[in-house]
Protein backbone atom coordinates (compact mmCIF):
# COMPACT_ATOMS: atom_id res chain seq x y z
CA UNK A 1 0.00 0.00 0.00
CA UNK A 2 2.87 2.40 0.76
CA UNK A 3 4.74 1.85 -2.51
CA UNK A 4 2.09 3.32 -4.86
CA UNK A 5 1.67 6.33 -2.57
CA UNK A 6 5.43 6.92 -2.51
CA UNK A 7 5.65 6.53 -6.28
CA UNK A 8 2.77 8.94 -6.91
CA UNK A 9 4.06 11.51 -4.41
CA UNK A 10 7.58 11.26 -5.83
CA UNK A 11 6.12 12.03 -9.25
CA UNK A 12 3.81 14.88 -8.18
CA UNK A 13 5.94 16.53 -5.47
CA UNK A 14 8.27 18.43 -7.84
CA UNK A 15 5.25 20.03 -9.52
CA UNK A 16 3.84 21.14 -6.16
CA UNK A 17 7.12 22.76 -5.14
CA UNK A 18 7.60 24.92 -8.21
CA UNK A 19 10.27 27.58 -7.87
CA UNK A 20 9.16 31.17 -7.59
CA UNK A 21 10.70 34.38 -8.80
CA UNK A 22 11.67 36.32 -5.68
CA UNK A 23 12.23 39.58 -7.49
CA UNK A 24 15.73 39.05 -8.85
CA UNK A 25 14.56 40.00 -12.35
CA UNK A 26 13.15 43.27 -10.99
CA UNK A 27 16.46 44.03 -9.29
CA UNK A 28 18.30 43.26 -12.52
CA UNK A 29 15.99 45.55 -14.50
CA UNK A 30 16.44 48.33 -11.94
CA UNK A 31 20.21 47.97 -12.09
CA UNK A 32 20.29 48.05 -15.87
CA UNK A 33 17.97 51.04 -16.21
CA UNK A 34 19.86 53.17 -13.67
CA UNK A 35 23.25 52.48 -15.18
CA UNK A 36 24.22 49.48 -13.04
CA UNK A 37 25.45 51.31 -9.97
CA UNK A 38 25.46 54.71 -8.43
CA UNK A 39 28.44 56.70 -7.29
CA UNK A 40 28.03 57.65 -3.64
CA UNK A 41 29.33 61.12 -2.77
CA UNK A 42 32.18 61.32 -0.28
CA UNK A 43 30.09 63.39 2.12
CA UNK A 44 27.49 60.63 2.36
CA UNK A 45 30.12 57.99 3.07
CA UNK A 46 31.69 60.15 5.79
CA UNK A 47 28.25 60.84 7.25
CA UNK A 48 27.46 57.12 7.39
CA UNK A 49 30.77 56.30 9.07
CA UNK A 50 30.38 59.07 11.67
CA UNK A 51 26.78 58.08 12.40
CA UNK A 52 27.75 54.42 12.84
CA UNK A 53 30.65 55.34 15.13
CA UNK A 54 28.50 57.60 17.29
CA UNK A 55 25.85 54.88 17.47
CA UNK A 56 28.52 52.50 18.74
CA UNK A 57 29.49 55.05 21.39
CA UNK A 58 25.83 55.19 22.45
CA UNK A 59 25.85 51.43 22.95
CA UNK A 60 29.04 51.72 25.01
CA UNK A 61 27.28 54.36 27.16
CA UNK A 62 24.41 51.97 27.78
CA UNK A 63 26.81 49.20 28.78
CA UNK A 64 28.64 51.52 31.19
CA UNK A 65 25.38 52.65 32.82
CA UNK A 66 24.31 49.04 33.31
CA UNK A 67 27.77 48.16 34.67
CA UNK A 68 27.71 51.08 37.11
CA UNK A 69 24.22 50.10 38.28
CA UNK A 70 25.32 46.50 38.73
CA UNK A 71 28.37 47.53 40.79
CA UNK A 72 26.13 49.72 42.94
CA UNK A 73 23.66 46.86 43.32
CA UNK A 74 26.26 44.39 44.58
CA UNK A 75 28.13 46.92 46.72
CA UNK A 76 26.24 45.86 49.89
CA UNK A 77 27.03 49.08 51.67
CA UNK A 78 30.76 49.14 50.83
CA UNK A 79 31.49 52.85 50.36
CA UNK A 80 34.43 52.26 48.00
CA UNK A 81 32.28 50.23 45.59
CA UNK A 82 29.42 52.73 45.80
CA UNK A 83 31.81 55.59 44.95
CA UNK A 84 33.24 53.56 42.06
CA UNK A 85 29.71 52.96 40.76
CA UNK A 86 28.79 56.64 41.12
CA UNK A 87 31.96 57.69 39.29
CA UNK A 88 31.24 55.22 36.50
CA UNK A 89 27.69 56.48 36.07
CA UNK A 90 28.68 60.17 36.23
CA UNK A 91 31.56 59.70 33.79
CA UNK A 92 29.36 57.79 31.36
CA UNK A 93 26.74 60.57 31.48
CA UNK A 94 29.44 63.15 30.77
CA UNK A 95 30.60 60.96 27.87
CA UNK A 96 27.05 60.79 26.55
CA UNK A 97 26.78 64.58 26.62
CA UNK A 98 30.05 64.83 24.66
CA UNK A 99 28.85 62.23 22.13
CA UNK A 100 25.52 64.03 21.65
CA UNK A 101 27.33 67.33 21.14
CA UNK A 102 29.68 65.70 18.62
CA UNK A 103 26.70 64.19 16.81
CA UNK A 104 24.92 67.55 16.65
CA UNK A 105 28.02 69.32 15.34
CA UNK A 106 28.82 66.64 12.77
CA UNK A 107 25.19 66.51 11.62
CA UNK A 108 25.16 70.28 11.12
CA UNK A 109 28.50 70.37 9.28
CA UNK A 110 27.78 67.40 7.01
CA UNK A 111 24.29 68.69 6.24
CA UNK A 112 25.80 71.99 5.14
CA UNK A 113 28.45 70.18 3.06
CA UNK A 114 25.89 68.00 1.30
CA UNK A 115 23.46 70.81 0.56
CA UNK A 116 26.27 73.13 -0.46
CA UNK A 117 25.09 75.92 1.80
CA UNK A 118 28.61 76.83 2.91
CA UNK A 119 30.00 79.57 0.64
CA UNK A 120 33.76 79.74 0.67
Amino acid sequence: MKKPFIAISAFLLPFAAAAQDLGQTDLYKAGVTTGGYQVTPLESVISTVITAFLGLLGVIFLVLIVYGGYIWLIARGDEAKVEKAKDTIINSIIGLIIVLAAYAISYFVIDKLITGAVKV
